[in-house]
């Protein structure tokens, strides 16, 4: 009989974040370029940091330890949905007549649906101990939103979003979420901010973008006492957190007795890539392995297969310190596609710096075909999967049709990182021809 979910017990939830810099330095001998502050050039230290962060996530942006453990407060309410699943997708394997197998790591069983929540809680309870009392975010489709706001219900914050304006008209129950576990949310370009108010004042109807978005959760910040930034991506403690991903999805191949050909993610800002693939890179850095590492994006908005590697603001109104990655430039503003947590002109450093030492591969596809790919995947393995998701399955699907033309065996491991139940509409349009 096959052998379909692949289950850990809560025991085994790991106890302890994978460091990837420690890996790179051990190695590869060398690191992602460090951010700069804008004025004087120089690596930005904590001071540039500490009036928008806490000093520990500050402390595991640059640590170089190999593993940085898990508060017990922050592992009891993982509990709630790790040990997520490892899933075969015997279904799909059968639809593409194809002789690879394919496992999918699926986040979507999270209370919020998708895999933000790794990093939101373990952000709130470190704002918690160091005595905030409101974090203040941006969110895209609205995924980093909703887990951010049951983050802050859980330890007792205040949580303010601005979400990018067209992801706030079409996925209104988004907000719904948002603001049921407590959250106030405003659609961004809004005229709650200076920025803001002078984006409307050249476009009222402006579609919005992260990197506008970010530009108003900080300018809010900035002016409001006993606040923090939080952020769903990019930074290196983000990518750090969502490394709960891999590790388990490690144990989980070890019961099915196979070890990945090839791990997938969609890239936006790259939270959910690295999550699943930086403990196998790890493995591929150590042991010199053969396995690949794609992350997949929209051709609309292509940091990674466009994008140049250079110094970059993370934010339109240029307020961040400067970041080293692949980018389309700060002033980028994507088209309004339904994945809406992939429309961001940059990509994290350190994924940016993996791309660049070509120990990872990109790709890029259009709207209509990983909507497709959703599709299918729904058809065959009953999950509706986010529109961001999909590009992972796009990815997936091609890969496995090339290991069949090939007559060739491939073990596919991908990261479906979250349910698109609230992307209906898209999956309507798509349905009716309208995308």
């Amino acid at each position: 009989m096959n052998h379909t979910n692949f289950a850990l017990n809560e025991s085994e939830i790991p106890k302890y974040y994978l460091n990837i810099s420690y890996y790179l330095k051990k190695y590869l001998g060398k690191l992602p370029d460090p951010p700069l502050n804008p004025m004087t050039k120089q690596p930005a230290g904590p001071a540039d940091l500490s009036a928008i962060f806490p000093m520990e996530l500050i402390k595991q942006e640059v640590s170089l330890e190999e593993k940085i453990e898990i508060p017990e407060e922050v592992r009891d309410i993982y509990k709630m949905y790790r040990p997520t699943p490892l899933i075969r997708a015997y279904r799909l394997e059968k639809f593409l007549d194809t002789p690879a197998h394919i496992y999918y790591k699926y986040e979507g069983a999270s209370p919020t649906g998708a895999h933000k929540l790794n990093t939101t809680i373990a952000q709130a309870y470190y704002n918690k101990k160091e005595g905030v009392k409101t974090l203040i975010a941006e969110t895209g489709a609205g995924q980093f939103g909703s887990a951010l706001s049951l983050a802050c219900n859980f330890f007792g914050l205040k949580c303010q979003i601005f979400m990018v304006r067209v992801s706030y008209d079409q996925k209104p129950y988004r907000k719904t979420v948002m603001q049921l576990y407590g959250a106030d949310v405003t659609a961004s370009p809004s005229n709650k901010t200076e920025f803001g108010k002078k984006i409307l004042a050249g476009n009222p109807s402006h579609s919005g973008s992260l990197g506008i978005a970010i530009s108003e959760a900080l300018e809010t910040v900035v002016k409001t006492q006993g606040s923090k930034y939080s952020l769903g991506s990019v930074l290196n403690h983000v990518l750090l957190h969502q490394t709960v991903i891999g590790l388990e999805a490690k144990k989980q191949m070890e019961k099915a007795e196979e070890y990945p050909d090839v791990v997938i993610g969609c890239v936006g800002g790259g939270s959910n890539f690295a999550g699943i693939a930086f403990p196998f890179i790890a493995d591929k850095l150590k042991n010199k392995n053969k396995t690949r590492f794609m992350g997949v994006e929209p051709s609309s908005c292509p940091s990674l297969t466009k994008g140049k590697y250079e110094y970059d603001f993370g934010d339109t109104a240029q307020m961040t310190p400067l970041l080293k990655m692949h980018t389309l430039g700060s002033g980028f503003v994507p088209s309004p596609i339904h994945a809406g947590g992939l429309r961001y002109h940059g990509m994290a450093p350190q994924i940016s710096f993996l791309y660049n030492e070509k120990l990872i591969e990109a790709v890029a596809y259009d709207q209509n075909s990983v909507f497709q790919a959703g599709v299918d995947f729904a058809r065959t393995e009953g999950i509706i999967p986010a529109p961001e998701s999909t590009h992972a399955i796009k990815a997936a699907i091609v890969e496995a049709i090339t290991a069949k033309k090939e007559e060739k065996k491939k073990v596919i491991l991908f990261n479906l990182s979250g349910h698109g139940l609230l992307d209906l509409n898209g999956y309507d349009k798509f349905l009716h021809n309208q995308l």
